[in-house]
């Protein structure tokens, strides 16, 4: 018996790359298609891509069954096996924490060349998302499309500041990795990131730098991606206020913040913080892009603006997967999904985690907005977490 589990395993990892690549196939074709569809422009694709989705997730949930040991593990527990579910829904989800303590994935040690970690504060154990080279290409065509669609590219001219540290000073963020991608695929040579690793692990700015950069920007009437998380943008803001400083990007710049505040410095709400962007930095509301990811997912959400159809007067922020994610927004008692306009935990199911978990629970609490969902906060009680974290303190 013993003799034949290493042809097993191999053909179980052939099983996972051949998934893998029917569903860069299938980001292909969503990219060139319905990517830049709303779901109700055309409900005969929704239908299809539904259908799509809903066979390939029952097909990737039975290849993880197999392949991925401490996952099959927590499926046994609940009795749910590849032969009981019909639906996607039916799909187990891994609470996040789970990553800390176990590794949730179907690569050897041999087969893992990087791993994401979450950035939590200092002292608490990270959750751990290992990576392949196949994996690693799988997540950047996974990102890079939805990115293009939901930051609008109309042109490669754009100078890229990136408010992180770069990768060699970050390798197990998948947020600067995701960055560098970007980087790379548009050939940005002239690209900057402007933050380093302080020695407690949190990210610091440069704001000399991060000056120097805008104003050359300004000047050369060159317009600007400016990307960082929600922290690094307060504290460059912050800097700006108190120098007295302000920039008008040229039309065409960009900002894309990610993250939350919790456990670090001063919390702003999303209007109060974008008014900032746009009076500090020139860059519109309508430029103003925020992005929903973490270290358990290959694939990211957008967010855009959406009138609220209960009450006409204010506009909210709802934020969506590609094609080949679904989210659901879950009860906390009871597991099921919520109603529309009810809140909830957010439930994430992506395709693109082919080599670890398709499923993910998250402890972040958002209110079911459609096929979309209105981002809350973290859940009381929970860890703090998230991009959010890494920069230091103002």
């Amino acid at each position: 018996m013993a003799e034949n589990q290493p042809a097993n395993k191999n053909r179980m990892s052939s099983d996972l790359s051949i998934f893998a690549a029917r569903l860069r196939d299938f980001i292909g074709i969503a990219s060139e298609d319905s990517l830049y569809l709303e779901p109700s422009d055309d409900p005969a694709l929704k239908s299809h891509f539904d259908i799509e989705f809903n066979g390939m997730a029952i097909v990737l949930f039975g290849r993880q069954y197999d392949c991925n040991a401490a996952y099959r593990k927590l499926c046994d527990a609940r009795n749910i096996s590849p032969n009981s579910i019909t639906h996607w829904t039916q799909i187990p989800a891994v609470p996040t924490v789970a990553f800390k303590e176990l590794e949730l994935t179907s690569l050897t040690p041999e087969e893992r060349v990087a791993v994401f970690h979450s950035s939590g504060t200092t002292g608490q154990k990270p959750s751990r998302h290992f990576h392949s080279r196949e994996s690693l290409a799988v997540y950047e065509a996974s990102l890079w499309p939805w990115f293009c669609r939901n930051l609008r590219f109309t042109n490669d001219d754009l100078r890229m500041v990136v408010l992180t540290p770069p990768p060699l000073r970050a390798p197990h963020s998948s947020l600067v990795h995701m960055f560098e991608t970007v980087r790379q695929k548009l050939a940005a040579d002239e690209s900057v990131f402007l933050g380093d690793v302080a020695d407690d692990g949190s990210w610091n700015l440069d704001f000399n730098r991060a000056i120097e950069q805008l104003g050359k920007a300004a000047e050369q009437s060159e317009p600007v991606l400016l990307l960082g998380t929600a922290f690094s943008f307060i504290h460059l803001l912050d800097h700006l206020a108190e120098q007295d400083l302000s920039f008008a990007l040229p039309a065409g710049s960009r900002a894309m913040e990610t993250g939350g505040y919790k456990g670090r410095s001063r919390a702003l709400p999303k209007s109060e913080l974008h008014a900032l962007i746009t009076e500090r930095l020139g860059v519109p509301a309508s430029e103003i892009i925020c992005e929903y990811g973490m270290s358990e997912l290959n694939s990211q959400a957008y967010d855009a603006p959406m009138n609220d159809v209960q009450n006409r007067q204010s506009v909210i922020r709802t934020f969506r997967f590609p094609p080949w994610a679904r989210v659901q927004i879950v009860s906390p008692e009871t597991g099921r999904e919520v109603g529309e306009g009810e809140t909830g935990l957010v439930r994430i199911f992506d395709l693109a985690n082919v080599f670890s978990v398709m499923a993910v629970q998250t402890e972040d609490l958002a209110i079911r907005r459609g096929d979309g969902f209105e981002l809350i906060g973290r859940a009381e009680q929970s860890e703090p977490r998230g991009c959010s974290l890494m920069p230091g303190s103002a």
